[in-house]
């Protein structure tokens, strides 16, 4: 088989929280009363925390200290939390349960590479918290998406090398990021428009194939 690994980010990919970030970083822009818009919640995806309320505040009309700054991302991923504690094995769509116990099944490893510092609790909602055999989250990197730093990092963790990966993205940044990375890259949802993703998938069941051709 080509492929011995797969690295998939976590919202927007096995599950769909981007409902909670934006809940969560209107609250705070409102608090502060700056602009703060579904269109510029677009631009937070496969973004870290903190450079997701460096765009948010391009909108502010002062500046920020930095003390100001990490306090503003407490609170936000404080709502973010409480937001999660809705999620169950049920948000788990259909074909992505499916996907993942047959791509378990076949020997393939699996990493999750995501920004989300609540990676580890986003996985023990969803009953797949001892599923994948890495997670590289935002706790452990210094670079967001696009720099590669959490697939990297994923994929050292699996004993793998990039040509060998596919990262698996629902964000234009991420697809770069596996780009930059020297991954190959299944794009879903807006990461289709990246011009440089290797596959573009409707949905998770479709790697089956990739992987099939590929065997």
């Amino acid at each position: 088989m080509k492929y011995k690994a797969i690295i998939f980010d976590l919202d927007g990919v096995i599950c769909y929280t981007d409902k909670f970030h934006y809940v969560a970083w209107k609250q705070i822009a409102d608090s502060e009363g700056i602009y703060f818009d579904r269109q510029i919640n677009e631009r937070l995806r496969g973004v870290s925390r903190a450079d997701s309320l460096e765009i948010i505040l391009e909108k502010a009309d002062r500046n920020y200290t930095q003390e100001e700054k990490e306090e503003l991302c407490e609170r936000k991923n404080s709502i973010y939390v409480k937001l999660l504690n809705d999620m169950s094995p049920q948000d788990l769509s259909e074909d992505t349960a499916k996907t993942l116990q047959e791509l378990k099944s076949s020997g393939i490893k699996m990493a999750i590479g995501s920004s989300s510092k609540n990676t580890k609790l986003i996985l023990k909602k969803l009953g797949l918290e001892n599923f994948f055999d890495a997670v590289s989250d935002g706790n452990m990197i210094i670079h967001s998406k696009p720099h590669p730093e959490v697939f990297i990092k994923a994929l050292d963790m699996l004993g793998e090398r990039p040509c060998e990966a596919i990262v698996v993205e629902d964000a234009v940044a991420g697809i770069e990021a596996a780009y930059r990375g020297g991954f190959e890259s299944a794009a879903i949802g807006d990461a289709q428009n990246h011009d440089k993703a290797t596959f573009k998938i409707s949905k998770l069941g479709d790697l089956l194939e990739i992987l099939n051709k590929a065997a």
